[in-house]
This record gives C-alpha cells, structure tokens and sequence, in this order.
C-alpha cells in the first residue's frame, strides 16, 4: 500500500482526470478500501480541495470548482505545456504582465529536471500587424465590463470621444464584449437612445454603482457576428465577404485568442472559453485556420465547417501512419 501522501497526490490526479468516480473505482485502482477512501477525501477537503460526494448505487465523489485557489497538481507532460503556453501567453499585450508572473511562479515550484527543460525553451509568439489606432485593452476595464454583462445589469459609464463630457453618463443594458481588428468592443442597448449602440471598450469610463437587473433584448438578426460585421463593414477599407464563414467556441479565454484572430471576431463567453467567428477562402483553409489554437473546440456551424474538420483528421491520421 503506497504511504498516505502518495495516495492522496494519487487520488487527487486521479480526480482531476474525469468528473465523477465512485467510491469503489476509487478504492479499486488505489488499493485500498473504500473507508480509507472516504478519510482520503477529508484529508483532501482540510486541504481546501472543494471534493462533494453524491448518491447513486455505491456512491461517488467529484472535485469541484471552490471559493479559493487550492494547490494544484500537475503531471511532468502538464506542467511542461503549461510553461510554454505562459510563454506564449506572456507576449500578449493585454495579459502578458499576469502571464509573466505566472510564469515565474510556475517555474518557481517545479523539480529541477523540468525547470532545466523549461530554461531550455525559449517561445517567440509573433503577432499580426498592429492597426496603429488599435487598443489592447485594460484588464480590469474588460473584467468589470464582462462582469456587468453576466450579471445582468445596466452600466452607466462616461464615454470620452475625444470632445467636453457630457452632462450625464450613458445608460446602457451591457450584451456582449467582442473583438473585431485588434479592438475590444461593447455592444450595448442604450437607454436614453433607444437604440443598439457600439462603443469602443477603451473609451469606456464605468461608473458606480451599477443599475438594476435587467432582461436581456434579442439583437438583431440574433446573432453576433452578422451584428458587428454589418456595423462596420467597409469602415477600415477591406472586405468581410468570405466565401466560407464558420463558428466555433474555444475553451481558451477571449484575451488570448484575440491577438491571433484579428480577422475574425471573438466574443467573450467567460473566464476560459469564448466564440470565434471567421472567415477564410475554403471549409479546409479554415478548419486549419481555427485548428491551430490548439485547444478542445464545439463547432456551432455551419455543417461544412464539421465536415473539414473530419476530412482534416483523416489526412492528418494517415499521415501520422506512414511517417
């Protein structure tokens, strides 16, 4: 039987692997019983890992999301991709401060076999060509502003285009915060206007306190993409007509696909997934296109977008065969 700190970093990876197990698939590939199971588990929650248990037929635990931050454990191959994607992540403008320090955190902790691996690998993430008037954005700014939107409440904010101030600030119910060339957006319904209004996120001056609750409106057309495609077509001088379009959300956050997706448009669905819309010549260019993100996708549409994507695994899987 492993000693008691061996099988608690062993049960604890073993839970981060799938959602739920049960007390006796637990006990079963730990070797142990399924009472030293459930001290395990009590031993772990005194640690501040948020374990629930639930009912079924032998009963079961999963690991949760918590209030705080336990620590955390990583295998040799994750701790590895972890670095080199803080290394990537640390050359984005918006987050490349918090990457860094994570960074040094990270490498901080590790053994000094993979510190020596990672001292070894240097990551050049090179960026598109800047649109000279384009804004990276403000962290905090576009944190408090996608915290108005899931919440569900009015903003009022002051909105500086470069003329006096207003007298009053602008009333909006917040909808979306989205990218579009290198430019964090909100689009909002404003209530003085009556009307959908776009602003620039990087003019936004929010106020306190927030407004009441309010019941999301339907945007016109219902979708995003064709909202902020048709708001500003033709305003930079190119064309948004591709022939192919498709529409996927990536579980990576909107700050970091941003960067990389400056011809299409990225909405902000929470603090680690959002949906990219873009466009490209052919169904396979774009697959190709979204695939390198490298991260765990949903394809929303259209089918022709899922059919590239299989056409793309089946090339790939032949040639990984004959190499």
């Amino acid at each position: 039987m492993q000693k008691t700190s061996a099988r608690l970093l062993a049960l604890l990876s073993l839970l981060q692997t799938r959602r739920d197990w049960s007390g006796e698939d637990l006990a079963e590939r730990l070797d142990v019983t399924p009472r030293t199971v459930r001290r395990d588990v009590d031993r772990l929650r005194e640690l501040g890992y948020p374990i629930t248990a639930f009912k079924g037929p032998s009963g079961g635990y999963r690991l949760d999301a918590g209030s705080q931050l336990p620590p955390l454990l990583f295998d040799d191959g994750q701790a590895v991709a972890l670095a080199v994607a803080l290394q990537t992540a640390a050359t984005d403008t918006t987050i490349g401060e918090d990457a860094t320090r994570a960074l040094s955190t990270v490498r901080q902790v590790m053994p000094p076999r993979l510190r020596h691996r990672i001292d070894l690998l240097r990551v050049t993430a090179v960026q598109p060509p800047a649109n000279d008037d384009a804004s990276p954005g403000d962290t905090r700014l576009l944190m408090e502003l996608s915290n108005a939107i899931h919440a569900r409440v009015e903003l009022r904010f002051d909105y500086d285009q470069g003329r006096p101030a207003a007298e009053r600030p602008r009333r909006t119910q917040p909808h979306h915060l989205v990218t579009w060339q290198g430019r964090w957006y909100l689009i909002a319904w404003d209530l003085d206007r009556d009307d959908w209004r776009t602003f620039r996120a990087d003019r936004v001056r929010p106020r306190t306190p927030t407004g009441p609750r309010f019941t999301p409106r339907e945007l016109p057309g219902g979708d995003v993409s064709a909202f902020v495609t048709g708001r500003f077509r033709g305003t930079d001088g190119t064309t948004t007509d591709w022939p192919c379009r498709g529409e996927v959300v990536l579980n990576l956050p909107a700050t970091a696909v941003a960067p990389f997706a400056r011809d299409g448009i990225v909405e902000e669905l929470g603090p680690g997934h959002c949906r990219l819309t873009l466009g490209s010549w052919s169904w396979t260019g774009l697959a190709a296109a979204i695939g390198r993100f490298d991260t765990d996708m949903e394809v929303i549409g259209p089918p022709q977008l899922t059919t590239a994507f299989a056409r793309l695994a089946e090339r790939y899987a032949n040639a990984a065969r004959h190499s």
